[in-house]
């Protein structure tokens, strides 16, 4: 078969996992924030050299038949609040007050939206509202608004359409055109006010983090004569071109694949409850694979702020391998900020005045500063001492050893407090730790739950990379009933049997190949989901006095899916270390620790920690009293037995 190449861009790394159908080629290579292109078309290039032995970019790609990409921008840039200014014109004034409902609408809504609101009457004559709207929308972009939602009436639309006409008529492209404007009854069909202003505020923020790569991503492969579109993955585990894609399904993708890959762990090992813990450089994700099943919530929420769209359930934490550990009020603090990928940890050399556990794991021993990325990064313990001593030591008044040991214990409790809400049962959980950073940090944070059970993928590096090779193409649509009987929902099905057939052929193939599922949606009027169930064309639409109701309908078309091998019993054997390593497990002890090569082990092989596993790509701490096993699939199963 034609290769699939799935890539997952992170704040800090960016990973490539490129299948043909038997074998996983991977790398990682630094995100460039300044270019996002440039990472993409470097990671590529390494791969195409682990491939072929040599770099052969264009011989990568021409043997490829579907590029996926996943990112975490988005959710990076709302973790950090960096995005454009959003400006809001809306009917009613009340409406303020509901986007602030919650603690954490409120917070948002300062952050994203904060003063810039404009209230009109798009009932008011023609002239009345022409020079009200031209006013009002002047005072926006002069106070600062880079990007402009609409949400007056309902959702039919009938009132954004006219302020659309005047805003066309009376602001041409050359005048408000750096401006642009999103009308939410274009972008969603929810009745629901609320979430339909704030799943248009949070597009509207979300879209310039990723447009301006994207397109220029699509013209470089087309230079390069590739015929396949890139493919966005989403956070709803499908993927389809950039053109047909919404920045806010984007929110949260990455962790979406990680999901995909968990459940692949939890069917391979039989596991009933798999936490995933996801640290990136930025973000830790957390979300659940419950029987085999994900989570997904039929209208999402981001950050506590409710939105339109369905979304897996997972929650991001403002904590990873990158993000800054200060001293403030005399407390050690961890994130949300992060040093990204530039100037990066101090370590790195690129200039950063920031600590975090990056610089710590490196200062403990638990990195070796020459095989940091395979060694094809070296990093800088000089550096990493020197601002550990001015942000962390010296603030707190205590010597080197004893603030890495404290960073390394908050770094520990930051992130056993991003999961310890959605554990359940410990003894029923196994978490899967992935990412650059959760390999390091998994042990000690299980034990603060009392998680007795850590799975490292031998993939963990790139996991959610991985976890894209269970997606397929595909699109989903959502239409509200007129009335609820059957000639409105025959009428309406009639019309997304069109759509998704003019779709799927842009994204090149026919509808008859895809698999259709269908469901129709009743809810209370304030958006409460009363029952979801598959709909058959000529059927009566079941549905309650007042409740509103829509058709659903996913489009499928399946692409080829890795597997994992099945978990088998195996016989016990010493694992073979390949060195040693000094740890330091106090501020006055230092171990002499062995150190273990993933990929050298055999199943069955077993050892008792604290030691290091050396991954591609990862570097996994077993602390003592932890014991680890390398399982016939060569992932790395570990068990607290104190």
């Amino acid at each position: 078969m034609e290769r699939l190449i799935n890539i997952d861009n992170g704040g800090t790394l960016t990973d490539i996992c490129v299948w043909d159908g038997q074998n996983f080629n991977y790398a990682k290579t630094l995100t460039t924030p300044f270019d996002l292109s440039k990472c993409l078309f470097d990671g590529l290039t390494k791969a195409s050299e682990s491939i072929f032995g040599a770099p052969d970019l264009e011989a990568l790609l021409h043997s490829t038949k579907h590029i996926r990409y996943s990112t975490t921008q988005g959710t990076n840039a709302l973790v950090e609040r960096k995005g454009p200014r959003i400006g809001l014109v809306t009917d009613d004034a009340a409406v303020v007050a509901e986007l602030r409902a919650t603690e954490a609408e409120a917070s948002l809504f300062d952050a994203l939206i904060g003063p810039r609101v404009a209230v009109i009457d798009p009932h008011a004559d023609e002239d009345a509202l022409v020079f009200d709207l031209v006013q009002q929308v002047n005072k926006l972009t002069t106070d600062g608004a880079a990007r402009i939602v609409v949400a007056v009436g309902d959702a039919d639309g009938p009132g954004e359409r006219r302020l659309r006409n005047i805003l066309l008529r009376k602001f041409p492209r050359h005048l408000l055109g750096s401006v642009p404007v999103l009308y939410s009854w274009e972008f969603t069909a929810d009745r629901v006010r609320t979430r339909r202003i704030w799943s248009g505020v949070i597009n509207a923020f979300l879209h310039p983090t990723m447009e301006r790569f994207l397109y220029n991503a699509e013209d470089r492969l087309r230079q390069l004569r590739v015929q396949n579109p890139l493919l966005i993955y989403r956070n709803d585990g499908a993927s389809s071109r950039v053109a047909k894609s919404v920045a806010l399904k984007t929110y949260s993708s990455g962790p979406r694949a990680g999901l995909e890959g968990a459940r692949a762990l939890a069917k391979a090992y039989d596991l009933n409850h798999v936490l995933m813990i996801d640290v990136g450089g930025t973000t830790t994700d957390v979300g659940s694979v419950k029987d085999f099943q994900i989570a997904v919530d039929r209208r999402g929420s981001i950050k506590g702020v409710p939105i339109s769209f369905p979304m897996s359930n997972v929650h991001s934490t403002g904590v990873g391998g990158s993000s800054i550990i200060a001293v403030k009020e005399g407390e050690i603090i961890v994130g949300p900020e992060s040093v990204g990928a530039a100037p990066g940890p101090a370590c790195f050399g690129f200039g950063g005045t920031s600590a975090t556990i990056t610089d710590v794991n490196l200062l403990l021993g638990v990195l070796d500063p020459a095989t940091y990325l395979d060694g094809d990064f070296a990093l800088d313990a000089e550096r990493s001492k020197a601002v550990i001593l001015a942000t962390v030591a010296e603030p707190l008044g205590v010597g080197l050893e004893e603030a890495l040991v404290q960073m390394e214990a908050a770094y520990f409790a930051t992130i056993a407090k991003s999961f310890a809400a959605v554990i359940g049962d410990p003894a029923d959980t196994t978490i899967a730790a992935f990412g650059g950073a959760g390999p390091m940090s998994a042990c000690g944070a299980a034990r603060l739950n009392n998680v007795k059970t850590v799975l490292v993928p031998k993939l963990a590096a790139v996991f959610s990379a991985f976890g894209i090779s269970f997606s397929d193409i595909g699109r989903s649509y959502e239409v509200g009933l007129s009335e609820p009987t059957i000639e409105a929902a025959r009428s309406v099905h009639d019309m997304l049997v069109e759509r998704a057939g003019r779709d799927m052929f842009q994204e090149g193939h026919e509808l008859a190949a895809c698999t259709l599922q269908w469901s129709l949606v009743v809810e209370e009027a304030d958006g409460t989901l009363v029952s979801e169930a598959p709909y058959t064309y000529g059927d009566a639409p079941a549905v309650g006095a007042g409740q509103p109701a829509s058709l659903t309908l996913d489009v499928t078309f399946e692409l080829p899916h890795a597997s994992l091998a099945a978990n088998t019993s195996l016989a016990s054997h010493p694992a073979v270390a390949s060195g040693t390593r000094q740890v330091r497990s106090s501020a006055t002890e230092v171990d002499e620790v062995p150190v273990y090569a993933l990929l050298d082990q055999k199943p069955g092989a077993t050892a008792l920690g604290p030691s290091i596993v050396e991954g591609t790509f990862f570097t996994a701490r077993v602390l003592d009293g932890w014991k680890l096993d390398v399982t016939a699939a060569g992932d790395l199963m570990l068990t607290d037995i104190r």
